[in-house]
């Protein structure tokens, strides 16, 4: 079994690294920024369009309301990048939001909080992946045709690469993002040098065509909603800015200054490309429509079902560049590619957050535990499936899986920047110096802003988005929320169970006898075995038991019993159904109802073969006898192992490799192997 899953793994995802490695692994900042903020980067690709889309319904005359929506979001941007920056300094650890909540609102707004971004995270890849293959469709019919089969295995894709471990997907993603964004910055430029200088006349594809007004001459509370509506959709850019403030501990020293100095370069791309993008779909005349099949219309015809309505980015490279020439080429791949690697965004964040939050005991503790790359490979698995059914449930549809989009990372903003507030106030009220007072106040200031903002946004993007899809991520948040609640409860009791008391209990008072059963079904080698063992337990009662499912062979048993003198009782259990579990558990029970004081000790051989397929030749029925005992108070299983001669085999051949470590050796760590390596030399 172990030649058969280690020899892929390794192919896919590497060779083990020992724990002290851990170091190896942190990145520089030119290789953060296109880990942790791919996202926010790469939403510059379809936040425009998601603006255009929604001031569509009023016709192309609410256009004009564009270029003060971009205003309004990189007011947004700039508040919220301020904010972090002090985040990353006050808390370089590595909780991020979370436990800036934790620590200055208490365990349940740290819980909403981490609710929130564990949906958001999933919404990213979701989202980044579905847009990702609309952008690649629109160069190959193929995409377009198996959008969620291409989705799904996008995700696999990326689910390898992450497992790999963060500094090795970091330099896989650098690559497109920085051309992605040399891309985009080109276009701009060389946009703005056609229009402004040469006087050219740019027009995107879609410039001839109407659009159909779903309300026309809109205006009053209607157009300020319909305003607020896109603003909301825009804010879509500023997915994935709080991922930073969660990976510090990735970042090389001096971790927190690098994380900001990461920040601050993000903001300032992602905002530039946001502004120049909507100011070129501006003046190439873009046109997006909600509903394209009936509300564009070409010569004052619908453009019909048939048509395929490509993304914002992908009309302004086509009017600026031309299409299919090397540039359009150029950016339609890194744009599709650098989608995609947004994800990456949320395979960095949600495995962290997922550790620290089994850590404090909100999840399962095997997401607590790195794997063989260092990272945190159960996380990164629950993500991929968690998002691929999103994916699935909504056809890798980005128009309809944005609507569930910002919710989540909006609640985390404010009560991030609320807490800092109190924590601002908590270091206020007992600093004395005044160089660090100013500074304190200042930041306050920040976060404070950025609270009443953000609060204002959400309140904003729940109005506008409840009934459109924001609802079910509402109900997300609900139902992480309840999980992580129960999961910390039963951790709570199973550790208020098992702590140890200060003076004498039951479990440390030694039983009045011992009564040891060994469990056959032939004479062979791993019964002669565990008969030794069982023997030299010096229990106050021996005995061997059997079940009797054939009655020949429960004859020929009793039979080589007998003539092999073996001197431990045998015991025949009947079972006219021919079960083995049940007639041995009930027998086990009668035994400690009898004697409630005395302990059942059950032994159990087997046999431990090598290979994978042997594993399917056999029934199993040790496991599952072990797995119904274990229910059994004052029940003791102990297994008496014997090796067959494929187990020896497939030992030599993992320790003829030289990359050969005992599984688990990684998460042991160090001190682990340095013992064994030391026992072994004094051995």
């Amino acid at each position: 079994m172990s030649k058969l899953t280690d020899v892929p793994k390794r192919i896919l995802i590497g060779r083990a690294l020992r724990s002290d490695r851990l170091g190896e692994t942190l990145l520089p900042k030119r290789i953060a920024l296109p880990v942790f903020a791919s996202d926010p980067l790469s939403s510059v690709a379809y936040a425009p369009g998601e603006v255009l889309l929604v001031l569509s319904i009023a016709g192309v005359s609410a256009y004009h309301f564009s270029p003060w929506i971009a205003v309004a979001v990189v007011v947004l941007m700039f508040t919220v990048v301020a904010s972090y920056r002090q985040n990353v300094h006050a808390y370089p650890s590595g909780g991020g939001d979370y436990e800036v909540a934790t620590t200055n609102l208490g365990p349940k707004a740290g819980l909403t909080v981490a609710s929130a971004l564990l949906v958001d995270y999933v919404l990213t890849v979701a989202v980044s992946i579905a847009s990702g293959i609309e952008n690649l469709g629109s160069a190959v019919p193929f995409v377009v045709e198996h959008k969620v089969l291409c989705a799904v295995a996008v995700v696999v894709l990326l689910t390898l690469m992450n497992l790999r471990g963060v500094k090795e997907s970091g330099k896989l993603f650098a690559i497109p993002t920085y051309v992605f964004v040399a891309g985009v910055f080109i276009m701009i430029v060389w946009g703005a040098f056609r229009g402004l200088v040469l006087g050219d006349t740019m027009r995107a594809p879609t410039a001839a065509f109407h659009i159909r007004a779903e309300h026309q001459g809109i205006a009053g509370f209607a157009l300020v909603f319909l305003l607020l509506r896109a603003f909301s959709s825009g804010c879509a850019a500023l997915t994935g800015v709080e991922a930073i403030s969660n990976g510090v501990p990735a970042f090389r020293r001096p971790k927190s200054r690098n994380a900001a100095t990461t920040l601050a370069m993000m903001g300032l791309l992602a905002v530039t490309m946001f502004c120049g993008i909507i100011a070129l779909a501006m003046a190439t005349k873009v046109r997006m429509a909600e509903k394209p099949a009936t509300d564009l219309l070409h010569n004052g015809t619908a453009v019909g079902s048939g048509y395929v309505q490509n993304p914002v980015i992908s009309q302004v490279a086509e009017a600026v560049f031309g299409k299919g020439s090397f540039l359009f080429i150029v950016l339609a791949a890194a744009t599709a590619l650098v989608l995609f690697l947004a994800a990456n965004t949320a395979y960095n964040g949600f495995p962290l957050l997922g550790s620290i939050l089994a850590q404090d005991r909100y999840l399962p503790r095997q997401l607590h535990t790195r794997g063989d790359r260092l990272a945190f490979s159960n996380g990164i698995v629950l993500l991929a499936g968690a998002a691929a059914l999103l994916i699935f449930i909504y056809g890798a549809d980005s128009t309809r899986l944005i609507q569930l989009y910002i919710v989540g990372v909006f609640v985390s903003f404010t009560l991030s920047q609320t807490g800092m507030v109190k924590h601002w106030n908590r270091h206020l009220a007992t600093e004395t110096d005044q160089a660090k007072r100013r500074h304190m106040v200042r930041s306050r200031a920040i976060n404070a802003f950025g609270a009443f903002f953000t609060g204002l946004v959400l309140v904003v993007v729940l109005v506008t988005k409840f009934t459109h899809g924001a609802w079910v991520a509402l109900l997300g948040m609900c139902i992480f929320y309840a999980t992580m609640t129960a999961i910390r409860k039963h951790y709570d009791r199973v550790a208020e169970e098992l702590t140890a008391p200060e003076g004498p209990s039951d479990d440390s008072v030694r039983p009045s006898r011992v009564h040891s059963v060994v469990l056959i079904s032939k004479i062979h080698r791993p019964t002669l075995r565990a008969l030794a063992y069982a023997k030299l337990m010096r229990s106050d009662s021996l005995e061997a038991l059997s079940v009797n499912v054939d009655p020949a062979e429960t004859k020929a048993l009793k039979d080589e019993w007998e003539r092999r003198g073996i001197d431990v009782p045998l015991k025949i259990l009947d079972s006219p159904y021919r079960e083995i579990t049940r007639p041995v558990i009930e027998y086990v029970k009668n035994l400690r109802r009898e004697s409630p004081r005395d302990a059942v000790s059950v032994i159990i051989p087997e046999y431990v073969v090598g290979r994978w397929y042997e594993h399917l030749l056999h029934n199993q029925s040790a496991l599952r006898l072990k797995g119904r005992l274990l229910f059994s108070p004052g029940v003791m299983v102990t297994s008496v192992p014997y090796q067959l001669q494929s187990s020896e085999a497939a030992k030599l051949r993992a320790r003829r490799r030289q990359d050969w470590s005992a599984p688990g050796a990684v998460r042991r760590g160090p001190a682990h192997e340095r013992a064994r390596e030391s026992s072994a030399s004094q051995g």
